[in-house]
């Protein structure tokens, strides 16, 4: 599903970008977060200094802009996901993929775990939060679809950055995009569990903070 799109090792290595003292912006496909752990240790240790690099990381104010800053040159490099990448392609958006921060999927449809969303069938007529356009849509349809719903059975809401926000809140019943690495521990931090829908192979698991 969702792989990111930038490794912190690769970033000392793209040509024309690596000259002593380059100053380079990197765009975050979110706010700061464990994902971003390999690129924050290397500016906090120094590792992009030694290699002549000025790195700066820029959290968006908007996850879906970092395609388009890349390619508008207002950052050099971004964080993005790779099934995106097709669609931004499609539309006309000039980037390329360079290497991987993240190989594993991470992405997941999370629920409370003690709400009335036991399993996939039961998201039917329900709200489902997303923050990134595109991809989810299809991600949504292929896990609702495993349990004989369909797209029309269900409602997408922009939430922007507020996935375990809106989940809490109850503004959505579900959200589709959270990290099983980040959101789920976001969520017991706030004394809550959740649980998570994600895809392995061809079946679909869930798992609870």
């Amino acid at each position: 599903m969702l792989k990111k799109l930038a490794l912190a090792a690769a970033l000392t290595m793209l040509p024309g970008l690596a000259a002593a003292n380059d100053k380079l912006s990197v765009i975050l496909e979110w706010y700061v977060n464990p994902d971003h752990a390999p690129m924050v240790i290397a500016q906090q240790q120094g590792y992009f200094e030694e290699e002549g690099l000025d790195v700066e990381l820029v959290p968006p104010a908007d996850p879906s802009m970092v395609p388009r800053m890349v390619a508008s040159g207002r950052a050099d490099i971004g964080v993005h996901y790779q099934p995106n990448l097709y669609l931004d392609h499609a539309a006309g958006v000039e980037i390329k993929r360079f290497g991987t921060l993240v190989s594993t999927p991470l992405n997941t449809l999370t629920v409370m775990a003690d709400g009335p969303v036991k399993s996939l069938s039961d998201l039917k007529g329900r709200k489902i939060g997303f923050s990134v356009a595109g991809i989810e849509e299809a991600v949504v349809s292929a896990m609702l679809e495993s349990s004989g719903l369909s797209r029309d059975d269900i409602t997408l809401v922009n939430v922007n950055f507020a996935l375990t926000q809106s989940l809490l809140s109850g503004q959505v019943d579900a959200t589709i995009g959270a990290f099983r690495n980040f959101e789920l521990t976001q969520m017991a931090i706030e004394g809550e569990e959740g649980r998570a829908f994600s895809r392995r192979k061809t079946a679909f698991r869930s798992m609870t903070s």
